[in-house]
This record gives structure tokens, C-alpha cells and sequence, in this order.
């Protein structure tokens, strides 16, 4: 399933979202953008075809990927064999870039995404420029460790791949990084912002204000799992105090997501001194507890 429309009230930037149909309905919304010849990431393997057929008779001379996640160079090769184009990409993201199969899918990415082809990819530099537009390449990581930002200074134009995509988030993804984020945020926030284009196609033209707001939820939230766990409390009672039950996404991705893994890598992220980290077991963490068969925090059973 693909939407294309207008980003910008000029029209110079297009949002192209894209989403795998599962019995008629789109699974998960990703996006990519258009802009003067510059395409900034290319959704997933499943919507490659269709992605392309969207850009038919458009201009693509570069393609910079935000991050190398398979919803977002899912395209790539494509576009490159179509186009004869260019693809840049933060240095730690080239090996998967090149070959995919370096990144582990569990079955819903493989589901709701798909396995991207290889391409051919380069490092970006510290700077992107157009025929019209000049990008500031900004190292965000957090979500991901080669993610990056482009900024457009003149316009206060930031596509923030998944470094921003707001909401309040109560659960986190395997390999990602809490404390990393908010640094990448915090760092985001001092630009002159005046339009965020996210990796999952909302656009906000509320300047630099969603920023901020997502730094004092996220850090709002740390002082409390911090505060408890200075109490004694344990990640799992600390994520039922805090969030409650685990979402829905934890049992779609088999734990993959969850509010516990969110927890525990503000518990990581915190100093020595201010709260002794929690010993973490090396073995593989099991899929979560059905809803209603959850163990309780005070039987000698743990499943973290």
C-alpha cells in the first residue's frame, strides 16, 4: 500500500508512505521523502515494486538512508538499478546495507517488512547538498547506533527517521538505547527547527516544541524507574508500577518490544553510583507471559 502527497504547502517535499496489506488493511505505516532529487530512505522490501511505480517520471540522483532497519532501505536496489542512483548511508549502517542478511529479522519483521535486496552504498558525509537544498548530516543514535538526521537550515527542515517520531513510548525494542535517545533528542532540540518530517510520516510544523516535549516525558519517566528502583523495587515491579501490563506489541513481537525491555535500558543507562545495575542473565529472554498467567513479583520464579 503506498500514499504519496504533498509535505510541504510549496509541494517541494513529497511523503511517500508505505505499508504491507494484510487481509486488506495496512500492517504498519513507514515513510520515505522526496526532495529535489534527494530521496531519504525507501521503506520496505514488500512495497519495493509499488514504491517505484510511485516514482515514476520523478528525479532521483541520491538516496541517504536515516538508519539501515529493513523498513527503511527496503527499496534501495531497486531505486539504485532504476535510477543509476547513488546510496549514502552512516558508516556503521554499509555492512547491513550491503548485505542484509547480517541483520537478524524475527518472523513479524520478516512479516511486516520483508528481507531487503543488497545494494551498493557509500559513506554520507557531513553535509548533503541538492540542486536547491543543503542537508546537515547529524549522528543521532539511540534507535539505532548508525542512525542518522538531515537538517536543512535555511527552511528549519529536520527528517528525523526514527530518532523522532513522537507519541509517549511505553515499550522499547531489543538494541535500543534510552539514555542515547534523549542525548540525540536533546541534541536535535537546539536546532532552529520549524519542520519535523518523522520515519513514520506525521509531519509537525510546530517548530522545535515536539522535541521538547519528548525529552521531558522521557526523562520524567526515568526519575520515576529511577526513584524505584533506589526503593529496592525489581525492573518487572517497576515496569507494573509505572506502565502496568505489558502491551499488545510485546506479544506480537514475541518480547522483541516491551515495556519491561524499556525498564531496564533506563536501568542500564544510569550511573554505578546512583543505582547498582541489575545482574542480567546471558541467556536468550523468553517470549512474555499470555496476559493473566503473569508470574508474581514475589514467587521465587523469574522469567527475566
Amino acid at each position: 500500500m503506498i500514499q504519496v502527497e504533498k509535505a510541504t504547502p510549496g509541494g517541494e517535499v513529497a511523503k511517500i508512505r508505505v505499508a504491507r496489506s494484510l487481509l486488506g488493511r495496512p500492517a504498519y505505516f513507514t515513510s520515505a521523502y522526496w526532495v529535489d532529487g534527494l530521496l531519504i530512505d525507501t521503506g520496505c522490501a514488500h512495497t519495493a515494486r509499488q514504491f517505484l511505480t510511485a516514482l515514476r517520471g520523478w528525479r532521483v540522483e541520491l538516496v541517504v538512508n536515516t538508519h539501515s532497519h529493513e523498513d527503511h532501505i527496503g527499496a534501495n536496489a531497486d531505486v539504485q538499478e532504476a535510477f543509476d542512483c547513488t546510496v549514502q548511508a552512516h558508516p556503521e549502517a554499509l555492512p547491513v546495507l550491503r548485505d542484509p542478511r547480517q541483520q537478524r529479522l524475527q518472523p513479524y519483521r520478516r512479516i511486516f517488512w520483508g528481507r531487503p535486496r543488497p545494494c551498493e552504498a557509500e559513506p554520507v558525509g557531513e553535509w548533503v547538498e541538492t540542486d536547491q537544498f543543503r542537508f546537515q548530516v547529524i549522528h543521532t543514535p539511540g534507535h539505532s547506533p548508525d542512525h542518522i538526521c538531515l537538517f536543512e537550515p535555511d527552511r528549519g527542515w529536520l527528517f528525523s527517521g526514527d530518532a523522532y517520531i513522537g507519541g509517549e513510548d511505553r515499550a522499547l525494542r531489543q538494541g535500543y538505547d534510552i539514555q542515547a535517545t534523549i542525548a540525540s533528542l536533546k541534541l536535535l532540540a537546539e536546532l532552529p527547527v520549524e519542520m519535523i518530517f518523522s520515519g513514520s510520516g506525521t509531519v509537525r510544523d510546530e517548530g522545535r516544541k515536539p522535541l521538547l516535549y519528548k525529552i521531558a516525558y522521557l526523562e520524567e519517566l526515568g526519575q520515576r524507574i529511577r526513584s524505584l528502583h533506589q526503593e529496592g523495587l525489581s525492573a518487572r515491579q517497576i515496569r507494573r508500577r509505572v506502565i502496568g501490563r505489558e502491551l499488545p506489541i510485546t506479544y506480537i513481537t514475541l518480547g522483541h518490544f516491551s515495556s519491561l525491555r524499556l525498564v531496564r535500558s533506563y536501568l542500564d543507562g544510569f550511573s554505578a553510583k546512583e543505582t547498582p545495575a541489575e545482574p542480567v542473565e546471558l541467556e536468550r529472554e523468553p517470549p512474555p507471559t499470555p496476559p493473566g498467567e503473569e508470574v508474581e513479583d514475589d514467587q521465587p520464579l523469574r522469567k527475566e
